[in-house]
């Protein structure tokens, strides 16, 4: 995402049968950002994995922020949206084509110690021309905010404080500091976090006015070993939310894909190879819309749909917890993956009125196994061998995969089930 740490970086109707979540990535940052007029709501979903004493995290923010302005937040609510707004793998079947009653299935998818000495290290900070601007215990965590004159002493004190900051990383601070940004850093406090319980870190929000609409990502990129994944879910008033300094591409979405990919493990690695795939044709350099939709109604839904308070616990301050109504939320679910060489700069956001619905879906069409019992059979089952011969080809097309591997897996699906002509030249 936007952070180190001390070792590790954080870096339609029918019947749903899969989805992929952010579970499928490694190294997998999730952002939820509200945003309305200058004011956002930002819940960092961190990824760490490892001792709580070695977890720490440095973020540029647009302003200085109050003790009352930061809180800790309920992993479960981001988990929440994401299953909400996940690409999902949805399957129909086909109708008796000797039957004009068409039926669809319309079912539900089944760093060590805290801040310390506070005297003694405002003093060291002060004599590198850095300024600890607040300091706060939130939760289970000890939060610095700082700003400084330059980045060599920022960098310098960092390290001093027990930071591995890595090379490269002076000319990405002193670009924040040129914009006047100020640094919130966090370290667990181990005595507040024994006492509390937790066996995880809770993820940090911040609520601020500024003007800008961004996304601090380059910090996260200076030591990073390979790309890393990033997902952002937008809720905002008027509509999607796209990026302006990068494009936002729709990813391919509503194709008709063989039938195996119902498969355990199957659509995960589809999902995998098919981004992939796409990353790759926009030579790395694009956001991609995964979801995009008005929350007050889906088709069907997912997972769920958000309660008014958890939406108002995810910062969507305008909705009324206590109401009946949804509140006007537009959820837009961005996936980007990126690294220092095809993202240089920090992801800049705007809000569009485009209201328009879009989701990443993937269907499967089950076909008809009943006997032939009248004269549109024959042709019912042509058009099936065809319609297989395309989902083939389609899924090569998506994910690059050799289509003699495919029809391999699809089996007689890829011809239906009388096989291929020449099998039956020679059957006696």
């Amino acid at each position: 995402m936007f952070a180190w740490s001390a070792p590790t970086i954080l870096g339609f109707c029918g019947f749903y049968v899969s989805k992929a979540d952010t579970k499928l990535f490694n190294k997998a940052s999730q952002v939820v950002m509200v945003r309305d007029g200058d004011r956002t709501v930002m819940t960092m979903a961190n990824d760490f994995e490892g001792e709580p004493k070695e977890f720490a995290i440095v973020i540029p923010v647009p302003t200085l922020l109050q003790r009352e302005q930061i809180h800790v937040g309920n992993k479960a609510l981001v988990d929440h949206l994401d299953a909400y707004s996940a690409p999902r793998l949805v399957e129909y079947f086909d109708q008796d084509p000797c039957s004009r009653y068409e039926t669809r299935s319309m079912l539900p998818m089944a760093a060590a110690g805290g801040v310390g000495r506070a005297r003694d290290a405002v003093q060291v900070a002060k004599a590198l021309g850095v300024t600890i601007e607040a300091q706060y215990t939130v939760g289970e965590y000890d939060i610095l905010i700082l700003s400084a004159q330059q980045s060599s002493g920022l960098e310098t004190w960092l390290r001093q404080s027990g930071y591995r900051i890595p090379a490269g990383a002076s000319e990405v601070i002193g670009s924040y500091l040129k914009q006047n940004m100020k640094f919130f850093v966090a370290k667990v406090n181990l005595a507040e976090h024994s006492k509390l319980g937790f066996t995880y870190l809770r993820p940090l929000q911040v609520a601020y006015e500024s003007p800008k609409f961004m996304l601090p990502i380059r910090l996260g990129t200076v030591n990073a070993n390979g790309p890393q994944e990033l997902f952002v879910f937008a809720l905002t008033r008027n509509g999607r939310v796209e990026t302006t300094n990068y494009r936002t591409v729709r990813l391919p979405s509503d194709m008709d894909l063989p039938v195996y990919l119902k498969q355990p493990n199957e659509f995960g690695g589809f999902y995998k190879a098919m981004f992939g795939r796409q990353v790759e044709k926009q030579d790395g350099r694009a956001v991609f819309l995964e979801y995009g939709w008005d929350m007050r109604w889906c088709d069907p839904c997912a997972a769920d749909p958000l309660s008014n308070d958890e939406l108002r616990q995810l910062g969507v301050f305008w909705a009324d917890a206590n109401g009946s109504g949804t509140p006007n939320v537009f959820l837009t679910r961005l996936h980007v993956r990126y690294d220092s060489a095809h993202f240089p700069e920090d992801l800049v956001f705007q809000e569009t009125g485009d209201r328009s619905n879009f989701q990443g879906r993937y269907v499967l069409r089950h076909a008809w196994s009943g006997a032939d019992t009248c004269g549109a059979a024959p042709l019912y089952r042509q058009t099936l061998r065809e319609r297989r011969a395309r989902e083939a080809e389609q899924l090569a097309g998506l994910t690059g995969w050799n289509i003699a591997d495919i029809q391999k897996k699809m089996g007689d699906d890829v011809a239906g089930p009388e096989g291929p002509w020449w099998q039956r030249l020679w059957k006696k």
